[in-house]
């Protein structure tokens, strides 16, 4: 029988400080990917600290479905950064609280999700537009946890609204603990290039710590990153999508080390690990849904990955599933 934990195993107040350094790689948010399965995963490979899903803090509050399977945990997916949106300050706050008194201990607001169902609510990289409401969400966040809260950015809504370093300073003022930067405008969304020179600019600017994020496809890239931006460290999100073994390659690089290279075995034990992990955490017929969307990204290199996908596409059952990665990973039947 699966094992569902909604809380996580220590009170807020008993929760060690974040690691914010060059080695400590995080685990970006990644909505309807960084779930607890995905998060340990990831832990497994040396993610140092890992953030949950986009939640909706009036969605907490009113216990709208599936905002509970967002928020399982256990006692090794520590530590463990909720990450809220919303754009009601008294609404961010109680659910800040809310989470507290159930064990959570820190918290991330999402000022730059570009999604346009979330920027119509006014949440997400809308707040960038209106940064008096963002300012006012930040303090009531910060007042319900003091010291425990940071802040997802982008640099403004497009290139002739941009808003940093100003709010980035002021959100730094009202008590922040960390900053987190995407260098793209919520117009760019995901395309162009991240400006890297955005988040050097702004780490001489800052005394609490900057996360990077933004184009970190890859151990050198997230290495280079920290090299050239001067940033306290980094979240890896599409980087770690593609491969969660990222993490341990971030480390081996910093150590003067040559990161290992996917090889089968390496590649059945990653899967082997997500897929048992998936079936004792997972969430109904979702896990096998999700996980037949993330293989084809870890063996995207090899010969037959697209058959492989339409293969996976049929699988109705985690035995189906598991047989036809036996094959693909014996290299019987995919070619």
């Amino acid at each position: 029988m699966r094992k569902r934990f909604f809380l996580p195993a220590a009170p807020a107040g008993a929760a060690s400080p974040l690691p914010f350094a060059a080695d400590a790689p995080w685990l970006a948010p990644l909505a309807g990917y960084s779930d607890l399965p995905f998060r340990l995963l990831c832990r497994h490979y040396g993610a140092a600290v890992c953030v949950t899903e986009m939640v909706s803090a009036k969605g907490l509050i009113y216990k709208s479905p599936g905002t509970g399977e967002l928020l399982m945990s256990l006692p090794e997916d520590q530590p463990l950064v909720v990450q809220l949106f919303g754009a009601e300050p008294e609404v961010l706050a109680e659910a800040v609280l809310t989470l507290r008194r159930a064990g959570y201990a820190w918290f991330d607001c999402n000022m730059g999700c570009s999604v346009p169902k979330v920027m119509r609510q006014g949440s997400g990289a809308a707040l960038l537009g209106d940064p008096e409401r963002a300012l006012a969400c930040a303090q009531a966040m910060i007042g319900a946890a003091p010291g425990r809260v940071g802040f997802k950015l982008r640099l403004g809504l497009d290139r002739d609204r941009l808003v940093l370093p100003d709010l980035a300073l002021r959100l730094e003022d009202a008590g922040a603990a960390w900053l987190t930067l995407h260098p793209r405008t919520a117009r760019q969304g995901f395309g162009g290039s991240a400006d890297w020179e955005a988040i050097a600019r702004l780490a001489q600017r800052l005394s609490i710590p900057l996360l990077a994020s933004g184009d970190l496809f890859s151990a050198e890239d997230g290495v280079r990153c920290l090299a050239e931006t001067g940033a306290t460290g980094l979240m890896y999100a599409r980087g770690a999508l593609h491969d969660p073994a990222v993490f341990a390659a971030h480390r081996a690089l910093l150590r003067g080390e040559e990161p290992a290279q996917p090889e089968a075995a390496s590649l059945r034990a990653m899967i082997s690990l997500h897929v048992r992990l998936a079936r004792e955490h997972g969430w109904g017929d979702g896990a096998l849904w999700k996980m037949r969307s993330l293989v084809p990204r870890y063996v995207r290199f090899l010969p037959g990955v697209r058959v492989l996908r339409q293969r996976l596409c049929r699988c109705t059952d985690w035995q189906d599933l598991e047989t036809a990665l036996d094959e693909f990973l014996d290299g019987e039947g995919l070619s």
